[in-house]
């Protein structure tokens, strides 16, 4: 749920990345860090407890363009991997905009990435969302590995919503801006289509 600050004229929209533990969703909030110029971005925070690592930092992306005057600031977010924190996971998901789904594509990791997508099914649901209006993109992430699965399984067991989908090496930037760019747009329209209110 977008957040309206009118003395500043801005709106602010919170990104989550979620997936499974190990899957990439650091590195793909962490090359967009790097990408971003100085002067669009905050420090990035990291809530660090033994494995259960969160970042979360924001920005003002220069291409995005005004809405009715506002500017729009993103929030960006990732959740910890393991089910076992699944009270970060919902507490990090209230408030959403938009969610990037950051699957593993080595096929040994396909079940942890059904349990995933599972799970953000029934925490979104659990605050009221439905995850065909949510905007979603699925970002298939390491498919420069040997043992990835072909591109058309994947999406075949994970992409059934049918949302913008693409594939990454996010260790390298690839599918990372995008996967970005296309979530933030379909913000954006939800938020033109008359979801602004200051």
């Amino acid at each position: 749920m977008s957040f309206v600050n009118s003395n500043a004229k801005e709106v602010h929209c919170k990104i989550v990345y979620y997936g499974p533990s190990l899957g990439g969703k650091t590195t793909n909030i962490q090359w967009v860090y790097q990408q971003t110029a100085q002067e669009n971005k905050s420090q990035m925070q990291t809530y660090d407890k033994e494995v259960e690592r969160t970042l979360f930092f924001d920005f003002l992306p220069l291409n995005i363009g005004d809405i009715r005057g506002y500017k729009t600031r993103f929030h960006l977010y990732t959740v910890p991997g393991q089910i076992v924190y699944d009270a970060s996971r919902k507490l990090i998901l209230k408030g959403l905009d938009g969610v990037i789904f950051v699957a593993d594509s080595q096929e040994e990791r396909m079940e942890e990435n059904i349990q995933a997508l599972k799970n953000l099914e029934r925490n979104l649901e659990q605050q009221n969302y439905d995850i065909r209006q949510v905007p979603l993109v699925i970002q298939y992430n390491k498919r420069d590995l040997k043992n990835a699965m072909k591109l058309q399984e994947m999406r075949s067991t994970l992409n059934i919503y049918n949302a913008p989908d693409f594939e990454a090496i996010a260790h390298e930037g690839k599918g990372v801006l995008e996967s970005l760019k296309t979530v933030s747009k379909s913000i954006v329209g939800v938020l033109k289509g008359g979801n602004l209110t200051a």
